[in-house]
């Protein structure tokens, strides 16, 4: 990597509907590229929802019948990675030609779902997956936890990639393995749009010495079909992810502003020059990591 063009979408899927949600997906990697981009950078759970404000029905000790009926409409949803419709993604990123990260719900055969993000190359190959390590709060009734296996670092023509999915960016030892790969492009697909997450991802970024693209989803109430089983989708508010997709340099400037309350594509150019600059006071896996103080 010398010079890279990166895009990230803030935008909505169809929520709840694979087909049309992948229909989606190609027409925006194919606005990235014809803007230049070389990568680009989906947000969390992309395919086919982030299930905020929704209940399946539970409480504390308790499952009803509409929240399973729930379950099977968001597990319908989902991306099985031996079926059809995982090799119709394949083919949507090899017809747009660019390197591509994406945030899917991956089902597997026994019926867990999984909060996962894909790597793909410009042939639509996938050349690397990661699970997540630990679903925050309420997300652990929906989504499995992932075996921590997958936190790799992928050696690509672009640069060194990877990343984590939204908190488990909070887990030092989960970054100190990233960044002992040596990581350059720190991926952090999320559904966190507080202003906190900004200081987070400029951390990340100054630690790191590295670029970190952080990407969320804009939805509103009216993204979100109305027969969803014993949801009441009316009494959600009109907002319910604000975005805040960013771009931040390994000395934790950002490289574009947020971008809130508004779907669209973020672009910026990544210099490798700043990952060789930025280690001359700090290098988070070299003078400066100490590791015979920690034996």
């Amino acid at each position: 990597m010398k010079d890279l063009r990166v895009a990230l979408v803030q935008a909505a899927p169809v929520l709840f509907d694979l087909s049309g949600t992948l229909e989606k997906v190609d027409g925006l990697l194919g606005q990235a590229k014809s803007e230049g981009a070389q990568f680009v950078l989906f947000p969390e759970a992309f395919i086919s929802a982030y299930p905020r404000g929704i209940t399946f029905g539970t409480v504390v000790g308790s499952r009803s019948k509409m929240g399973r009926a729930m379950w099977q409409r968001y597990h319908d949803s989902s991306l099985d990675l031996n079926a059809q419709a995982f090799l119709d993604l394949a083919n949507i990123v090899k017809k747009n030609g660019i390197y591509c990260c994406i945030g899917v719900i991956e089902r597997v055969r026994s019926g867990t779902l999984y909060c996962t993000i894909l790597y793909f190359d410009p042939e639509g190959k996938c050349i690397g997956k990661h699970r997540k390590i630990k679903p925050t709060a309420a997300e652990r009734i929906v989504w499995g936890e992932g075996d921590g296996s997958d936190l790799l670092v992928y050696d690509t023509p672009l640069g060194k990639i990877g990343g984590l999915i939204c908190w488990e960016s909070y887990m030092p030892q989960a970054r100190m393995r990233l960044y002992d790969q040596e990581i350059e492009i720190y991926v952090a697909p999320t559904a966190d749009h507080r202003d906190s997450w900004q200081h987070t991802i400029r951390h990340i970024a100054m630690e790191g010495r590295c670029f970190v693209l952080s990407c969320n989803q804009f939805v509103t109430r009216e993204d979100y079909p109305l027969d969803l089983p014993g949801e009441v989708v009316d009494k959600l508010p009109d907002i319910l992810s604000r975005g805040g997709s960013s771009v931040i340099d390994p000395l934790g400037n950002p490289l574009v502003d947020p971008l809130w309350d508004v779907e669209g594509i973020l672009y910026a150019n990544l210099s490798s020059d700043l990952l060789i600059q930025s280690k001359m006071d700090f290098d988070v896996k070299g003078h400066y990591a100490r590791k015979d103080l920690f034996r």
